[in-house]
């Protein structure tokens, strides 16, 4: 049987409310049960002592000492609270017996001492005990006594019924109950279903409504509208990838289409070919490296945070990023000039860090003269590490200023370069951003730019 979220909530909670109340029913049954009995049995227990006071043991024979005593009214009647009272020797004949039990006989059923139990007496039901007699420690009869419990009965009885209408009545009433409460508290999962089934790639910006009260329901809407958080973001990125490539890579590869479908159309020179190679090669390795920088703008997200970067010196830093650079400063013949202070102990987050000082000592190189300098300069200030890269190239004007962190934008006088207008669109917009860093940038047309780039230091315990 399959049973919806709700039903199964109230069907589980009855489950355990039957247990429950079963157990609570029984208990109160046998806590009426044993207070009436022991009411009883202390009744019995009075008047059995009282009797055995006034009993004789001649020889074989035992009888009341005073008859009299046997005449009182709850001895002669039976209707009301009647008290029978009978003596008898070990093996069960009868010695003498109150009036009330005319020709009736209570039995000897049991042969310890005050011992209770229940037993049926014309008919009727009545709660005995009875009382070895002695003389000189041995056990010469016994004093038998008996109560009418036909009313403590009735009431058990009715007790009984009462108990068992009443426990599927409030089961049921439990149930209805129970069911209306948990629909009521699981409405807002209803508001969440109805939510996430609506939302699509289209209309990924809304999101499922907070409860008012902050609980597990709660806390599930927000982990829902963080995932679709996230799940925004990567399709943010993924459009902004494939809007990227093809801005970016059309146009080259239209041209390099072009160029080879002028080659084949008739023979060349191998001087022609040679040509066509060269710049198609060209055209591929700007394209690749098109590439490689969009995908890494598409993945850059929560998957390498400073928390769990372990960490790394900037000079260390600065090292790496020299020894990829290192084909293209002797080809221009670059001269770097390096000035560190004292930084031992003070680490940074490793991947952003060496994406950010790689693309700005890039940059530096590719806008240098032949032979030109490149200068860096390291230093601790109030707790923070300045990186400082000076190059003395070409420069940039001032009204590229407002642009050069726009994808794709290029200074006008840089079409010389190499480049897609992409570097600075990642370090300051993405790397920089993920790790709290700061970019300084101050440049001069034709005498070059100094980039200052300011890390947090990486908190160790």
């Amino acid at each position: 049987m399959k049973l919806n979220f709700r039903n199964r909530i109230a069907l589980y909670y009855i489950v355990v409310t039957a247990v429950i109340i079963l157990g609570t029913f029984i208990s109160i049954y046998l806590l009426v049960r044993n207070t009436i009995y022991e009411s009883i049995d202390a009744d019995l227990q009075f008047e059995i002592q009282k009797h055995s006071q006034e009993i004789t043991i001649a020889k074989d024979t035992i009888y009341f000492t005073n008859k009299a005593e046997l005449e009182e009214r709850e001895h002669l009647e039976v209707q009301v609270n009647p008290v029978f009272i009978q003596i008898t020797d070990t093996l069960g004949q009868v010695f003498d017996k109150s009036p009330n039990l005319k020709e009736d006989i209570l039995q000897l059923v049991a042969t310890g001492e005050n011992s209770y139990f229940n037993s049926e007496l014309s008919h009727k039901s009545v709660r005995q005990a009875q009382l070895p007699l002695t003389k000189n420690g041995k056990v010469k009869g016994y004093m038998i006594g008996a109560l009418s419990i036909n009313s403590a009965l009735t009431l058990l009885s009715k007790l009984k019924y009462t108990l068992l209408i009443l426990y599927p009545l409030i089961l049921i009433v439990l149930f209805l109950i129970s069911r209306y409460l948990a629909g009521k508290n699981i409405s807002p999962i209803a508001n969440i279903i109805h939510t996430t089934n609506r939302i699509t790639r289209n209309n990924l910006h809304e999101r499922v409504q907070l409860p008012e009260t902050e609980d597990e329901l709660y806390a599930l809407s927000s982990a829902i509208n963080e995932l679709l958080g996230r799940v925004q973001a990567a399709m943010d990125r993924e459009k902004a990838f494939t809007m990227d490539a093809s801005h970016e890579l059309r146009t080259p590869l239209t041209n390099l289409r072009g160029n080879l479908e002028v080659l084949i159309r008739k023979e060349r020179a191998t001087s022609e070919y040679e040509k066509t190679v060269n710049y198609s090669l060209d055209v591929i390795d700007s394209m690749t490296h098109t590439l490689e920088q969009l995908l890494i703008l598409a993945r850059m997200d929560k998957a390498h945070l400073v928390e769990n970067d372990e960490g790394i010196l900037i000079t260390s830093v600065i090292d790496i990023c020299l020894a990829r650079q290192k084909w293209f400063i002797e080809q221009k013949n670059i001269q770097v000039k390096l000035e560190y202070d004292a930084l031992e102990h003070s680490l940074i987050p490793e991947y952003y860090s060496q994406l950010i000082v790689d693309n700005i000592l890039g940059n530096a190189i590719k806008y240098s003269a032949v032979a030109g300098l490149v200068e860096i300069v390291v230093q601790e200030i109030d707790g923070l590490i300045h990186c400082v890269i000076k190059d003395h190239g070409v420069g940039i004007a001032e009204e590229d200023f407002d642009h050069l962190y726009q994808s794709f934008y290029r200074a006008k006088d840089s079409s010389g370069a190499p480049g897609n207008g992409l570097g600075l669109s990642i370090v300051e917009k993405k790397a920089a951003e993920e790790i709290g860093a700061r970019l300084e940038m101050k440049s001069t047309k034709g005498k070059g730019t100094v980039v200052t780039i300011i890390f947090k230091p990486i908190l160790r315990e």
